[in-house]
């Protein structure tokens, strides 16, 4: 079986599902009365924003409680987890039950155009039909975007969203990117996951928002991860950065190719050591094949390593939140990971194990949650 992205399920899957979305957002109040105007929906592959985030607030007539604030604000579903951890898969599965929500990316790399298998972009046909928002949409020659700069674009992107009386979803493992989108008061200045750095992290949010944490026990994500990224080599990964590492590319715009964000991407660092001895396309290059293949495996080696370093780093950081009081639903996709890792392509029946163990330790307890928050 494919490891990338985590196994979705069809359209057919839920062709006996019954919705009436109209009478949905009527019976629940899904939206305030008062909504956001709504900005242009951004350009495909367009510049870094320098504008100031909006913030969003509604007015209010006379005192409120904390409970009417809160309501008065536009709901939010945030899917959170390390990489790997099954939130695209999470989030298809809420966006197919409930077919008015929108998925907004809050990935960084995946904000930028290409190395769409490096990056793990979930591809076109796999979206479901489901619309996505700030994936791939900007040019990584315009440099790397700011937790501010995302607060900007993300915020209008929400706003565009709940103009339309469609319920926003943010996905994403970026989490310095969630805590600046989020917090009322951002300072961008500050970075709450910096070592050392002692102020507490604020659970006053700008949105009335509902968090489900994708959990997975470090040792089985690691195993998981180890397996996709061999899954994505195969996937054409190599070829991918032997044409985003060319020398000929480079070459033809040196002042910006050289500073492009997606330089940063896991899997780049790594190949251009790699490229620099054996160049792509067979062009110089020294060594027998035994030299080439100790490089190559040693590059791979290191992808894996830090892709797990970064699973850690993310899991430190969302348990940060949650000290922060961030009402973080945990939802443990553990068991579920185990038997994606053992299955084979030609078991049928391991497959159909893991996709019910997912259907019921996390798919079930996320709809309790998202209607139970809908219907607030």
């Amino acid at each position: 079986m494919t490891l990338i992205p985590f196994p979705t399920h069809s359209h057919h899957h839920y062709s006996n599902f019954n919705f009436n979305f109209y009478s949905y957002i009527s019976r629940y109040h899904l939206f305030p009365p008062v909504n956001h105007l709504c900005p242009t929906t951004p350009s495909h592959h367009h510049p870094l924003p320098h504008n100031k985030p909006r913030r969003g607030a509604h007015m209010a007539s006379g005192p409120t409680t904390p409970r009417q604030q809160q309501q008065r604000k536009d709901k939010l579903l945030i899917i959170m987890g390390a990489t790997g951890a099954g939130k695209s898969r999470l989030s298809l599965d809420l966006a197919t039950r409930f077919p008015f929500f929108e998925i907004v990316n809050s990935d960084k790399m995946q904000l930028y155009a290409g190395l769409d298998i490096t990056t793990n972009k979930l591809p076109i046909p796999d979206r479901l039909g489901v619309p996505h928002h700030l994936l791939g949409e900007f040019d990584p020659r315009h440099g790397d975007f700011t937790p501010g700069q995302f607060r900007a674009v993300a915020g209008q992107a929400i706003s565009s969203i709940t103009n339309r009386r469609k319920v926003p979803m943010l996905v994403g493992g970026s989490n310095s990117f969630i805590h600046a989108l989020l917090v009322d008061r951002f300072e961008p200045g500050s970075n709450v996951f910096e070592p050392g750095f002692n102020a507490s992290v604020s659970s006053e949010l700008r949105y009335n928002c509902c968090f489900l944490w994708v959990d997975v026990s470090l040792a089985v994500l690691t195993e998981y991860l180890c397996k996709r990224v061999d899954e994505m080599l195969d996937s054409g990964m190599l070829d991918e950065l032997a044409e985003f590492c060319d020398p000929d590319r480079q070459d033809e715009d040196e002042s910006t190719t050289s500073q492009t964000a997606l330089r940063k991407a896991i899997g780049v660092p790594e190949f251009t050591r790699y490229f620099k001895r054996y160049p792509p396309q067979g062009r110089g290059g020294e060594g027998d094949d035994r030299e080439r293949r100790k490089a190559y495996e040693e590059a791979v080696r290191a992808i894996k390593e830090n892709t797990c370093q970064l699973a850690k780093r993310q899991i430190e950081k969302i348990v940060r939140l949650k000290g922060g009081g961030w009402d973080l639903q945990r939802l443990d996709a553990t068991e579920a990971f185990r038997a994606v890792v053992a299955t084979t392509s030609s078991d049928e029946d391991d497959g159909k194990r893991w996709s019910e163990i997912w259907e019921r330790q996390v798919v079930k307890p996320s709809v309790k949650v998202v209607k139970q928050f809908l219907e607030e």
